[in-house]
């Protein structure tokens, strides 16, 4: 590692200060990405910004027809929460199949979302279930938060606070883990609302997670598993690594999405 100044602010606004003065300041959320990177001297910031113990930004509660989970909030609080797992299952057991116990113990939603890996499992249930970004500065719907690999709307020095899930939509999430890291190979969440259907699938294309409008065409018409067969996605934007071909990905996606349906359909 490179030398940096460490903080760990007790305020929001102590740690947006921090930001705005440090040369090249880092926010540290769960730190499962980042200190990895810094142990490989991949990065070497002026100063490491700890969020861990800032009031606030680990709540989950629910107001109203809204939940709202704070950006600190760590995976497996969110799979335990009776509140989660009330108001919306599907996010639950999405949080409970995060990596292995000991990363879900230590990384954290908003640390997740602001990394957009094309692999992470949060992405799709913000984009299938239209969840808002909150941060210091604005409230960002999940369409327009992410943008591309690694790639989110945060500008430099905005932090995430928390995210908001409507509640009220049925959803589902099917995901073939990878067997070392536990990423998704291609993970597919499907919610059923008044709003109609929506299919997001992370773990897949080479440009992150995205909404697939063709299975949301076909399932508004039909909402079976045999009403996504024919439909494929094209494998030549699909990730392609020593994990699996772009085809070998596009397939799954397939599969994981038809999945999901028929445990929607089934109420499983």
């Amino acid at each position: 590692m490179f030398s940096f100044n460490y903080h760990r602010p007790e305020s929001l606004e102590a740690a947006l200060a921090l930001a705005a003065e440090g040369e090249d300041a880092k926010l540290l959320a769960g730190g499962q990405t980042l200190i990895p990177t810094l142990k490989q001297r991949l990065a070497s910031p002026s100063d490491l910004i700890d969020l861990a113990v800032i009031t606030g930004l680990q709540d989950i509660v629910r107001e109203g027809d809204v939940l709202r989970i704070g950006a600190m909030a760590r995976h497996a609080a969110v799979a335990a929460s009776p509140i989660v797992r009330e108001a919306i299952p599907a996010l639950a057991e999405l949080a409970g199949l995060i990596g292995d116990p000991a990363l879900r113990h230590r990384g954290t939603l908003g640390g997740s979302i602001a990394n957009n890996d094309p692999s992470a499992d949060y992405p799709a249930a913000l984009l299938g279930l239209d969840a808002i970004v909150e941060t210091d500065r604005r409230r960002i719907a999940a369409g327009d938060f992410f943008l591309g690999l690694f790639e989110t709307a945060l500008e430099p020095g905005e932090i995430v606070t928390s995210v908001t899930f409507p509640i009220g939509a049925h959803a589902a999430y099917q995901k073939l883990p990878n067997p070392a890291s536990r990423y998704a190979m291609a993970g597919v969440f499907v919610a059923r609302g008044e709003g109609g259907v929506s299919v997001a699938v992370t773990g897949a294309s080479q440009s992150g997670v995205f909404r697939w409008s063709a299975a949301e065409a076909a399932l508004e018409v039909e909402f079976s598993a045999e009403a996504l067969a024919g439909l494929s996605l094209p494998a030549d934007e699909m990730i392609a690594d020593i994990h699996g071909s772009g085809a070998y990905r596009a397939h799954l996606a397939g599969v994981m999405a038809r999945r999901a349906v028929t445990r929607l359909a089934s109420g499983n």
